[in-house]
């Protein structure tokens, strides 16, 4: 078959029409949204009717799926809850959270990227959308490298740094103490993508805390170099959610944050992920 998928923006997106992914589809269909998802990096799927059961099933074509990384007594979800599945919702039953990542802003960050194999994508499900904000920014790493002087280009080959999540969202975390309770891992600054083997930039400013082997403040200013892409809109797309879409994208060559919303209204998304594997420069 071929494959309706109209681009999206300049920066990375394209949109995949005429699926239903609640139905199984067949090894030709897989392979081409495969193609399509290394070289637009962010698929988006309008219109879809999926319980978490279909939802997996699809993830499931593309990998093995990956288990939530936050400890079980931290989970809203609760202990007994699908642990493929995060809910990811501001909406409180009896004054409790029934899911994570609840309120407001979420700056750019890797998913899994403080792991020895970061997750190679997600796929995230809109089941109750405010009215405005709570949209996913999606940032083209590759184009991020690209867009680093030569001088830059070459000062970070080889170069590593620290990343750290302690589940906030707007703020790195403060490595000045123990960190040993904190999910950490030094990855490379620079990746090569495991399928198309093209150069990306692996730091964010959520959970890369620090470059390895050089002095405080000269990393602090090369972080700030590098982070820059947050600021840069012609290597970003801004997905506004319906209820229905489903969002894919690959983990390895891309970063994304979440726009404010209202926190008086509803909003839930479910979020699967499927395994990677570590990372080489």
């Amino acid at each position: 078959m071929s494959l309706d998928i109209t681009p999206l923006s300049q920066a990375l997106g394209a949109e995949i029409r005429g699926l239903d992914l609640g139905e199984k589809l067949d090894t030709s269909a897989i392979a081409e949204i495969e193609d399509a998802w290394h070289e637009h990096i962010v698929l988006v799927f309008r219109d879809q009717d999926l319980d978490e059961d279909a939802q997996l099933r699809f993830a499931g074509q593309f990998g093995t799926l990956g288990e939530r990384a936050r400890p079980v007594e931290r989970r809203a979800e609760g202990a007994d809850y699908n642990s493929a599945i995060m809910l990811v919702s501001n909406i409180r039953e009896n004054g409790v959270p029934i899911g994570s990542l609840r309120d407001g802003e979420m700056w750019f960050h890797h998913d899994m990227s403080y792991t020895e194999a970061p997750y190679k994508g997600t796929m995230l499900y809109g089941i109750e959308i405010p009215s405005v904000g709570g949209n996913t920014r999606f940032a083209n790493m590759y184009k991020a490298y690209d867009a680093l002087s030569e001088a830059t280009r070459d000062r970070i080959r080889g170069m590593r740094a620290l990343h750290v999540y302690d589940f906030a969202l707007t703020e790195r975390v403060d490595i000045s103490g123990d960190i040993t309770g904190f999910k950490h891992r030094i990855q490379p600054i620079a990746v090569s993508h495991p399928v198309t083997g093209r150069k990306a930039l692996y730091v964010s400013p959520l959970i890369t805390a620090r470059i390895e082997d050089t002095p405080v403040a000269e990393g602090e200013r090369l972080l700030d170099e590098l982070f820059e892409f947050t600021r840069n809109s012609e290597l970003i797309h801004e997905h506004v959610w319906r209820p229905g879409d489903l969002v894919m994208w690959d983990n390895w060559c891309s970063c994304h944050a979440r726009t404010d919303f209202p926190g008086t209204e509803r909003r839930m998304l479910r979020r699967c992920t499927i395994l990677g594997q570590p990372l080489h420069e």
